[in-house]
């Protein structure tokens, strides 16, 4: 429905669509070329272009472009082949059993062996296992093919035989959304711009600002680079955002404002700028505060998962004392008006416009009345200009750094282990690794300790969840050293690091942490000093369900080395129990403690 509507719009605009890459089509008519036998399934969820996928397909292989169009959910096309190949434009079309018939034929070419036909169906994730799990109640088991597809979509498994799986939810990157927002920044129809009254004689028209800025002119595409760290940040969290809410984004980023009664749905068209202009009020449509959908009423904003996962980041609410010292004090300060005249002056469209030095003014300098007044209106306007220094501050800005001003202090190490890892060039960062360790033997101990070359396994005397264990169980190098310690490594089917902690030699007995973004921000804020309950109490679980399973893997090894050594005899009733002591400086070290049954 939504393309059809696209292309339904696009022909009444008298305008060339928005036009995108389809990462797998090539891989898709490879597919049908190489006469492989059996169907596919274009899978994904709402807004990842499965139906855009199927009639760009449709129309490589020499469909109608007319015949798409025409009303009707099922498409049918005969091959060069033979072979007839049949299009489900979208399998949620379809009411309750009314999905039998495409999936009964389904079923015939994935399981029943027929070649004459190739069914293309565009589904939901959800979507078609729900119509499998009906059909399958209907026919009185558990049908064939939910079970595989599940594990496809869930844990990248593999497809069923005869059923190709294009899943589209896994090619959205930082790429796509680069891409997104060149094809919407530098479509060709932004050219009329260059002839329009409201960009003539010095007057700024908002939208074609923010349009170059979108597209990078100003910056070297500065701008989409650290949109694209957020959003990969949040996908590797688990957050999927389909190219949908991409396009939403970067359409909100360019058309945004702030006062509703300016621009109606606070949105600009061409025909709010003159008012706008006029009003002086060119700041409210800051691309800055649109990229996090503060211009929107936040019921709406919080309606599209984009603009939720961007709110997230607490950038504009997270701050650092250098910065709002900056942007508070820096026009008087004589330590700060330097850095206050290039990184916040320089912009008289979104940074040290007039408004805000006079609303600044008035903070500082006012009558207590005024102050009182000012105050508000100069907090919100603090808080978009902290979003603006996220965007703006030079990438090695010495005494600023932008990620301190978001809730995710550390994703810039994060993604820094990511590109080390994917470049195989280097190893990662000492400093990001010690972190690492330490925070983890934070965690694992309950104990303040500094270390970051060991870490310790320790437990409360059984499998317990006890927050403070000071009984090491075990004890390993916090640096993979002759095959046995801790190691980061990177997942190549999530894009995401993990650690492998390796107690002995053998692939048995190693146990892998999957390292999230905010798993990673919860180690190095323990490491800093936060307390791990005041921070993330799923991540607390997360590492507790860790511990319990390095103890486990640690008992087998401590029982595997006894009995390979075999060093207790049946008579012995002495047990060596290591305790955990904190030296001066933080650091800890083992102490034995023999524990004998009396006689």
């Amino acid at each position: 429905m939504f393309d059809e509507y696209v292309s339904g719009a696009v022909g009444r605009a008298k305008v060339q669509p928005i036009r995108l890459a389809t990462p797998l089509l090539e891989d898709m008519v490879k597919h049908i070329e190489s006469k492989a036998p059996g169907s596919m399934l274009i899978a994904g969820t709402a807004g990842d272009g499965k139906t855009y996928h199927c009639r760009a397909l449709w129309l490589r292989l020499g469909g109608d472009p007319k015949a798409w169009t025409a009303k009707g959910n099922v498409k049918e096309l005969r091959l060069a082949d033979g072979r007839l190949a049949v299009f489900i434009k979208d399998l949620s079309e379809f009411n309750g059993q009314e999905s039998d018939l495409p999936l009964q034929r389904l079923e015939r070419s994935v399981l029943g062996g027929d070649d004459s036909e190739v069914l293309i169906i565009a589904a939901n994730h959800g979507q078609i296992l729900d119509r499998l799990r009906d059909l399958g109640k209907r026919q009185g088991l558990r049908h064939p093919l939910r079970t595989p597809l599940q594990e496809c979509f869930l844990q990248a498994g593999p497809a069923p035989d005869r059923l190709a799986v294009f899943d589209l939810s896994r090619t959205t990157t930082r790429k796509t959304l680069e891409e997104v927002a060149r094809a919407v920044a530098g479509h060709p129809e932004w050219d009329n711009c260059s002839r329009c009254s409201l960009n003539a004689d010095g007057k700024v028209c908002p939208i074609d600002e923010n349009r170059r800025r979108l597209l990078g002119d100003a910056d070297g595409g500065q701008l989409a680079s650290r949109i694209g760290d957020l959003v990969e940040i949040a996908r590797l969290n688990g957050l999927h955002l389909p190219v949908r809410d991409l396009l939403a984004l970067c359409a909100n980023m360019v058309l945004g404002y702030s006062d509703a009664k300016e621009a109606k749905e606070n949105l600009m068209t061409c025909a709010d700028v003159a008012k706008i202009q006029e009003a002086d009020h060119v700041s409210k449509a800051n691309i800055y505060a649109n990229a996090f959908g503060a211009n929107l009423p936040k019921r709406r904003a919080s309606d599209r998962p984009v603009f939720k996962a961007m709110a997230s980041f607490g950038v504009g609410e997270e701050t650092t004392n250098g910065a709002d010292g900056l942007l508070v004090y820096g026009k008087d300060d004589s330590r700060l008006q330097a850095d206050f005249q290039r990184l916040v002056a320089s912009d008289p469209i979104y940074g040290g416009t007039a408004s805000y030095l006079a609303a600044q003014n008035d903070y500082l300098e006012g009558h207590e009345g005024a102050r009182l007044e000012a105050a508000a209106g100069f907090t919100e306007m603090l808080e978009d200009q902290r979003r603006r220094l996220y965007f703006t501050l030079p990438k090695d800005e010495l005494g600023y750094s932008r990620w301190a001003m978001t809730v995710f202090r550390y994703a810039g190490d994060y993604l820094g282990i990511i590109d080390t890892l994917t470049e195989k060039k280097t190893q990662v960062s000492e400093a990001v690794r010690a972190r690492i360790a330490k925070g983890l033997n934070r965690v694992l101990t309950g104990l303040l300790l500094e270390n970051s070359d060991r870490i310790f396994i320790a437990s409360s005397g059984g499998f317990t969840q006890s927050r403070v264990s000071v009984l090491c169980d075990h004890e390993t190098a916090a640096r993979r050293q002759q095959g046995v310690g801790m190691a980061i490594k990177l997942n190549t089917m999530t894009g995401r690091p993990f650690l492998e902690v390796q107690l002995a030699p053998g692939a048995a007995n190693r146990v892998i942490f999957d390292l999230t973004p905010i798993r990673h921000e919860f180690l190095s804020r323990v490491a800093e000093g936060s307390l791990p309950a005041s921070f993330s109490n799923e991540c607390l679980e997360d590492l507790m369900a860790f511990k319990a399973k390095l103890l486990r893997k640690a008992e087998t090894v401590r029982k595997d080395g006894i009995a390979d050594d075999d060093e207790v005899s049946g008579e012995d009733s002495a047990m060596t129990l290591n305790f955990i002591d904190i030296e001066p400086g933080g650091r800890g070290s083992t102490r034995p403690v023999t524990v004998r049954a009396p006689a």
